[in-house]
């Protein structure tokens, strides 16, 4: 399964912005993958593959280790 999710949490408040989050982070475990386009960097802090883009090029990418994104995950 496959979610597209554009800036998912940008109309809500911090409170159900989080739920949003947890329940993609669940999908996600479960083996959905998750594209989440954000602006927020602590909510891209929840990926476990973060790339930045400026004027449709890719800038950087970033791939978090399964242990560092299960930490992240614990910490929330």
């Amino acid at each position: 399964a496959l979610i597209l999710a554009d800036e998912p949490t940008g109309n809500l408040d911090s409170a159900n912005g989080e739920e949003v989050l947890r329940l993609l982070n669940q999908l996600n475990s479960d083996g959905t993958t998750i594209v989440m386009v954000t602006h927020d960097q602590a909510h891209a802090d929840h990926a476990s593959r973060i790339v930045n883009m400026l004027d449709g090029r890719i800038l950087s990418e970033n791939v978090m280790a399964m242990v560092q994104q299960s930490e992240v995950r614990h910490a929330s």
